[in-house]
């Protein structure tokens, strides 16, 4: 590999222009097996192109979910590169399963994006952790009923509103699956904690969700 072609820091690969990510996700659709197992083994031997077209390939994947972790794109993409980083350096350690190579280097990816945006979280001063327990029993319970006609790119651009520790909490424990002592031990807080920060962020995230119907339901009403 030639050095000048080496990742680093502040020189990764070129963020990819729209029509491009399409080109790759439609690559990405057709993969088989065999040809995807090959890529990974050239990524492993430092091969820039395959490096390149890994990146392209899981693009969408993968800024989907440092997006859910981080206050904007640009946040989510820096975090989305050092995670990339993460994944070539240590790709060689990545053991090739002889079935569902794709849905486990998915797994993988998956695991190092998220915690490179905890990772990430942790460093950034301004999150206050600690949120009063004694206060998840006090939450009231809005209607849901409203919540039908919203979609999911809705709720996820509302899950994206939320603040910074409630949407990390929420992210970790609904979307990725994440166990309360987990996220107690990713993020330094106590159990307890973890348990009243996803109670204020599911109020949180229902409230906005039904405000906002409530106001496409009034502008319907006033055309």
């Amino acid at each position: 590999m030639n050095p000048n072609n080496k990742l680093t820091n502040n020189s990764l690969i070129e963020l990819p222009q729209s029509s491009s990510i399409n080109e790759y996700n439609k690559l990405s659709s057709v993969l088989v097996e065999k040809e995807f197992v090959s890529l990974l083994n050239d990524c492993a031997a430092e091969k820039r192109a395959s490096q390149k077209e890994l990146y392209y390939v899981f693009y969408d994947f993968t800024i989907a979910i440092c997006l859910r972790y981080t206050n904007n794109k640009d946040e989510a993409l820096e975090v989305m590169n050092d995670g990339y980083l993460k994944v070539f350096k240590g790709i060689k350690q990545f053991n090739i399963p002889a079935f569902n190579a794709i849905a486990s280097f998915k797994s993988w990816l998956k695991k190092i994006m998220i915690f490179t945006a905890i990772d990430a979280y942790r460093k950034n001063k301004q999150h206050v952790l600690s949120v009063d327990i004694e206060q998840a029993d006090e939450l009231e319970n809005y209607d849901t009923g409203l919540l039908e006609n919203i979609s999911y790119k809705e709720i996820i651009e509302t899950i994206m509103q939320l603040t910074p520790v409630y949407r990390a909490v929420f992210c970790m424990y609904v979307i990725d699956g994440f166990k309360h002592e987990e996220i107690a031990q990713q993020l330094g807080i106590v159990v307890g904690t973890s348990k009243s920060n996803l109670a204020k962020a599911r109020l949180q995230l229902q409230k906005k969700l039904i405000d906002k119907q409530k106001f496409t339901n009034y502008e319907q009403r006033a055309v």
